[in-house]
């Protein structure tokens, strides 16, 4: 009930701000291309290429990223493809691909692609989960074109220079078979460097003495090699078709080393190092066609990843005692089969969608314990938790429908359930049924050219990690997961309001306030012989807000100057599972904001910037330990960028200007932590230096 008032005192106060559109004279046509045309009269902002002139663009992302207080948003990783949730179209229509996401597909779009882009409320566009601002970009033909961009990265210490990051893409678009063909194909190689050290991290015991002292030395690298191409033709009467296909390997390696240097009994090393490798592909594709006076889509896709993981954690000596230590091996192989249909129609003066999707989500695992022996052995331990498989099968309908109730006011409704079958095999398998219902109501009001409010109210299935069904360790941490065959996924009502406004010369600002009651969210619970798992907690809540801005500083007179802002903030409750106390949601980023100006001088190629962020987490609650892992908290950065060095634009960043650090403490305690005394407390405050970033952007 409390969850209906909530809902129900969101929207009513809504529709109260609202109200002011619905009593203009109803204007609605019955023709719905032209409630289209007249709505657009109002919500529409377009920007050409001219408009980002002064930023010498290279890709439709470069222009995007600079449409002032806009944040490109992706998808959110939901189940199954399902309704829209980025914030970017591209010709109207989504990015179906769950494996190349939308900013890849921007980055290999050149300039002389786009037409236009246009801001509007996804409310007004038809496509079902849509709202709020939303970027529409238009593309026109085109020859063959190519792109590059190359990356790389350094800092003092800690973590290995970075020379081979970039990308380099090829796209041309042509007329052929009685219509207009585009292709593209690409190949990029994502790096990933991290690292961080010191002997600033102590061991203290219940009475905060220190027992321990430690210099840690963090460590991270990563290569993300991946091939992909797409194949798109769009023919007469509104027929189109699509192909795309990637395939990526990884290579990471993670290690947490520590020389220990206790105050009672021998020092010691401990080395720990994580080693993931393996492929992903994923091969897809949809059909539009004309049927029965509206348009079928038909989409399909197929994703598929294999990994190898080996964590290693050794403890060496200093008085020559045999080393001590464990093995964790893992080896899992996931895939989802995707096949959606959507129908699309106008009647009664509005439009109307139905759709249709069938997702078949699998993971199959196979994992091992080793201890190390003083013979220098490593002899498996039973851990059979950890090994088996988890299938979901799931079918969902959903139907949409879309109008204008008045100039500048538009309503999108939808509502339908998802069916599944999750089954889990290995240790206690278990097979169960669920239906749940799903869906969303989103009104849009834009009283005149410049301002939009919109307003969302949905009910959401959320997505689980079937990783958690199954028991895992961590050898860093010393702490274990048993698996969990009861697990469900969350569900959410969700509400949102959202409101943007331009500010003429001076810029546009956007502010967004939202709620979550949620369901079953996933935290760590107890269970049963003192273990603990990741499971379910009844009840949930979220409220924030997300503010960003622009301003341009010329009307002060700092010509070609922009300052960009960003404010996140959030605050949780649910009750603990352990304590049944109130707390916040377990390691939220509860508060972000990043500040940032960047001058392009007037009358040259150059520019420059500075800018700060602040980052602050809340703690993350085990049964037996509670910590807290972070960074900066503040970081400050700068760049200056040449924009045509023999054509191509120069980049050169430096993150961490002001001796930003590492930060991390835990609690841990001698069993549960509401009953049992305290055994330690670990801190760490690590050193990350500053990082260096170069970038070459060009055409070809």
């Amino acid at each position: 009930m409390r969850q209906a008032m909530w809902l129900v005192s969101a929207a009513v106060g809504a529709g109260l701000v609202m109200a002011p559109a619905a009593a203009q004279e109803d204007t609605t046509a019955a023709d719905p291309a032209l409630i289209a045309a007249e709505a657009a009269e109002l919500v529409v902002t377009a920007y050409t290429v001219a408009d980002f002139a002064r930023f010498n663009p290279r890709n439709a992302l470069d222009m995007v990223n600079r449409v002032p207080g806009f944040t490109i948003r992706g998808e959110d990783g939901q189940r199954g493809l399902g309704q829209a949730t980025a914030n970017v179209l591209i010709d109207g229509a989504r990015v179906s691909s769950k494996s190349e996401n939308l900013f890849d597909r921007l980055r290999r779009l050149s300039t002389d692609r786009v037409e236009r882009i246009e801001i509007v409320d996804g409310a007004t566009l038809g496509i079902p989960g849509l709202s709020g601002q939303v970027a529409n970009v238009i593309t026109k033909p085109g020859g063959v074109s190519g792109r590059f961009e190359y990356r790389a990265s350094m800092r003092p210490r800690y973590a290995p220079p970075s020379y081979v990051g970039g990308e380099v893409s090829l796209s041309g678009s042509r007329p052929g078979l009685g219509g207009n063909l585009e292709w593209s194909l690409a190949y990029g190689h994502g790096t990933g460097r991290g690292g961080a050290g010191g002997p600033r991290a102590t061991i203290e015991d219940a009475t905060g003495t220190i027992t321990e002292n430690r210099d840690v030395r963090l460590f991270f690298r990563g290569e993300f090699p991946r091939l992909s191409g797409r194949v798109g033709w769009t023919g007469p009467d509104g027929v189109a078709a699509n192909l795309n296909a990637v395939y990526g390997r990884h290579y990471e390696r993670f290690s947490d080393d520590e020389l220990r240097d206790l105050v009672t009994g021998p020092d010691l090393f401990r080395n720990f190092d994580n080693r993931d490798r393996g492929y992903n592909y994923e091969v897809g594709g949809d059909l539009t066609l004309p049927l029965a006076g509206g348009s079928l889509k038909l989409v399909g896709q197929e994703r598929f990843n294999h990994n190898f993981g080996r964590a290693d954690s050794v403890l060496d000596f200093a008085n020559g005692d045999p080393d001590a230590g464990s093995r964790f091996t893992a080896t899992t192989r996931s895939g989802e089969r995707i096949g959606r249909a959507e129908y699309s129609w106008t009647m009664l003066g509005g439009g109307w969608q139905v759709d249709g999707e069938a997702a078949f989500n699998r993971l199959r695992q196979s994992a091992a314990l080793f201890v190390l022996t003083p013979s220098g052995s490593l002899d498996p331990v039973p851990f059979p938790d950890a090994t088996g498989g988890v299938t979901e099968d799931r079918y969902e309908v959903i139907a949409s429908h879309n109008r204008q109730l008045a100039t500048g006011f538009t309503l999108q409704a939808s509502g339908g359930a998802e069916f599944s079958t999750l089954a889990q095999t290995g240790a206690n398998g278990l097979t169960r049924r669920f239906q749940r219902p799903k869906g969303s109501l989103s009104l849009a009001w834009t009283p005149h050219q410049g301002t939009d409010l919109s307003l969302k109210v949905a009910r959401t299935v959320g997505q689980l990690s079937f990783g958690d069904f199954l028991a895992s360790v961590s050898l860093a941490r010393d702490n274990e997961n048993a698996g969990n065959v009861q697990l469900v996924p969350p569900q959410s009502w969700e509400a949102d309001l959202e409101l943007s406004e331009s500010l003429g010369p001076w810029g546009s600002t956007r502010l967004k306030l939202y709620g979550r009651r949620i369901e079953d969210l996933i935290e760590i619970i107890p269970v049963a012989g003192g273990l603990e798992t990741n499971g379910n907690v009844p009840r949930a809540s979220i409220l924030g807000l997300e503010w960003t801005s622009t301003l341009e500083l010329a009307r002060i007179g700092f010509n070609g100057a922009r300052l960009e802002s960003t404010v996140n903030h959030n605050t949780s409750r649910l009750r603990d599972p352990l304590t049944g106390e109130r707390r916040q949601i377990s390691g939220d980023n509860d508060t972000y904001i990043e500040v940032s100006l960047r001058h392009d001088v007037p009358g040259s190629q150059w520019a420059w910037g500075l800018g700060a962020q602040y980052n602050h987490n809340r703690p993350f609650y085990r049964t037996g330990e509670v910590s807290k892992d972070w960074e900066g908290p503040v970081y400050t950065f700068g760049f200056i960028e040449h924009k045509n060095v023999l054509g191509m634009t120069a980049n050169l960043n430096v993150f961490n200007l002001t001796n930003g650090r590492a930060l991390y403490y835990r609690n841990v305690f001698a069993g549960y932590r509401d009953r049992s005394p305290l055994l330690f407390t670990e801190r760490r405050n690590l050193g990350v230096q500053p990082i260096v970033q170069f970038s070459l952007k060009g055409d070809f």
